[in-house]
């Protein structure tokens, strides 16, 4: 058995970033910046009044001083004028402030008869205009990569950008393997059980921004698992979920290797998911994942992750681990590292008692794998632990 440590490096040592493509703007969302962006000009591009009233010189913005209005400027509609002495120009919200204003009083602090208005009101020091430039100037740079959100997409909008470069996306295809399996819907007999860790990882895939192909089960014969492996052609990564151990009805090792899969490792000192086994298929990485449920979930966060961000062009070697205060004591640690599902609730983590690998309705209730290191000493509440957040 490896490290996870170890292990991570060699999965790692197995991708590269993926090539880039050019996406329009509004198909962005969740999607990884290939290249750092500049902006194509100013925001805003003028000086704009930040609120409706009245633009004029700032030496004149004194209580009960009038004022004789020259024009009007709005949104997309600016006034080509001047602003002189004793003179206001209607303004309202994001017009650009007019040549010669440098102050906009707000309308309630005016009254106004025909075209003349008198500051009633003390309109403060605050001249209610948004500089040019204030929110970004032109050249100002997105940089990549970055995994872009609604609120990139927003800035990039406003950098005048249209079309974006991002990394393509990862293909995954995921094969489940076992004669005891049976698709969500169907009746199973009284020997089989619901295929469900394919569902979760296709789902935890898509969450990363994969394109994920879920194929047919595979049976516990060589030529089913070798249909599957045909069909997974095309593929950037390979995901094998059970059959990777050694006993009679684990064929996923001998098949792959037969289809000239290179080995790179096989178990992990970890648990739940020592059965783990990595390698690549021509120019597929492949990762053979433990077949009980959580294994193969838990070992989605530890090392699928950090693989599908590596292709994407993230930093897979990024901080990942938090620290939070255990609420409850825990006993020594064995020889492997252990992932044990918790929660983390206003910066105290508690991990569940039971610990099983076949249970999904504690992993469903966890928002957190707490990390015990190989051999760790027991702990007592108040001590600070590591945790990944799932």
């Amino acid at each position: 058995m490896i490290s996870v440590a170890a292990a991570l490096e060699s999965l790692l040592a197995l991708v590269s970033p993926l090539p880039s493509e050019e996406v329009a703007l509004d198909e962005a969302c969740g999607r990884v910046l290939a290249q750092s962006l500049r902006a194509g000009r100013d925001q805003p591009p003028f000086a704009a009044s930040s609120m409706d009233g009245y633009a004029l010189k700032a030496v004149e913005a004194e209580l009960h001083t009038q004022f004789k209005i020259i024009g009007e400027a709005a949104a997309g509609h600016g006034f080509s004028g001047k602003v002189g002495a004793g003179q206001a120009v209607r303004i309202f919200t994001g017009a650009p402030v007019p040549e010669g204003a440098d102050f906009v009083v707000i309308q309630e602090d005016v009254t106004r008869q025909g075209d003349l208005i008198t500051i009633a009101h003390d309109p403060g020091d605050t001249p209610n205009i948004r500089p040019r430039g204030a929110d970004f100037a032109e050249g100002t740079v997105l940089p990549a990569p970055r995994r872009l959100g609604s609120r990139d997409i927003a800035l990039l909008a406003a950098m005048n950008h249209a079309v974006v470069p991002v990394t393509r996306r990862p293909e995954v295809a995921i094969i489940s393997t076992g004669d005891e399996l049976v698709l969500p819907g169907e009746t199973p007999a009284p020997d089989q059980i619901i295929a469900s860790n394919s569902f979760g990882l296709k789902a935890m895939l898509r969450e990363m921004g994969c394109i994920a192909r879920l194929l047919p089960i595979a049976r516990d014969t060589r030529a089913s698992l070798q249909s599957a492996f045909r069909l997974a052609q095309g593929a950037d990564l390979i995901l094998t979920i059970g059959g990777a151990s050694v006993g009679d009805h684990d064929l996923v090792a001998g098949v792959a290797a037969d289809l000239g899969m290179e080995q790179a490792f096989y178990k992990v000192a970890m648990r739940p998911g020592k059965p783990l086994m990595a390698g690549r298929m021509g120019a597929a990485a492949m990762i053979g994942l433990p077949g009980n449920p959580v294994s193969a979930m838990v070992c989605g966060h530890v090392f699928v992750a950090p693989v599908v961000a590596r292709m994407q062009g993230l930093d897979p070697g990024a901080p990942r681990l938090r620290r939070a205060t255990l609420a409850e004591a825990l006993t020594q640690n064995g020889p492997r590292q252990h992932y044990m599902r918790a929660v983390v609730e206003d910066g105290r983590v508690t991990a569940f008692d039971r610990q099983d690998s076949s249970l999904l309705t504690i992993l469903a209730q966890s928002n957190a794998l707490l990390v015990r290191p190989p051999h760790d000493p027991p702990r007592a509440p108040g001590e600070m632990v590591d945790y990944l957040p799932i």
